[in-house]
């Protein structure tokens, strides 16, 4: 399946950043909170976009919210690379 034999990449990470792997067939209690984690993941990130599209257009906006933003905006990105990087990982070949 992948480089893993099979490991699902989880939608959080371990010690140090590193991450974490879940070997298993995919219906178990852990599989089923790493769906529910990605599901919240990708809402959030849903709702960053209309919030910074509503931001963008508002010229009372100060650097600092902007940079605030822009911080949310990474972290939600590296969130969603990490869910399309195990969901391709799981994709039969």
């Amino acid at each position: 399946m992948n480089g893993m034999g099979g490991a699902r990449l989880l939608p959080w990470t371990g010690a140090e950043g590193k991450p974490c792997y879940l070997v298993s067939d995919g219906v178990g209690h852990v599989s089923r909170v790493a769906d529910t984690v990605e599901s919240v993941q990708l809402d959030m990130a849903d709702d960053l976009l209309d919030h910074v599209a509503d931001m963008l257009t508002d010229r009372r906006v100060t650097p600092a919210q902007l940079r605030f933003l822009l911080a949310r905006m990474s972290e939600a990105l590296t969130d969603v690379r990490r869910i399309a990087e195990s969901r391709g990982a799981r994709l039969p070949e």
